[in-house]
């Protein structure tokens, strides 16, 4: 197997995760969603940068050089991700204080 094959199935898997707890009825696994999916999102972003090793980021005449960009979008990707993780977190605690419930939807399925 191919090092691509693996990392598209990683992120596949990853993604797949994601999507799976995004669609539970509980908060906590929604947020443990999105989480995974921003997760995939940032290395299918770094994967897509083509990374080269042992090259100079610095452009030469006639040598190869790394793209810094992929690593810079990552980074600011990681960094939003942090700051929407705690913003959905607190707004997932003031709908349990508000409702009595942890259900997305704000009411408990009837069984």
């Amino acid at each position: 197997m191919t090092i691509e094959a693996l990392m598209a199935t990683g992120i596949g898997w990853v993604t797949a995760c994601g999507l799976y707890l995004m669609l539970r009825g509980r908060s906590f696994p929604v947020v443990l969603g999105l989480t995974l999916l921003g997760y995939a999102v940032n290395v299918f972003i770094f994967a897509m940068g083509r990374l080269a090793i042992g090259v100079p980021p610095i452009l030469r005449e006639g040598v190869a050089i790394a793209d810094p960009l992929p690593q810079a979008l990552v980074l600011t990707a990681i960094v939003i991700g942090f700051a929407t993780t705690g913003f959905v977190i607190e707004m997932a605690l003031r709908s349990r204080d508000a409702s009595g419930s942890d259900h997305v939807d704000g009411q408990e399925p009837r069984a």
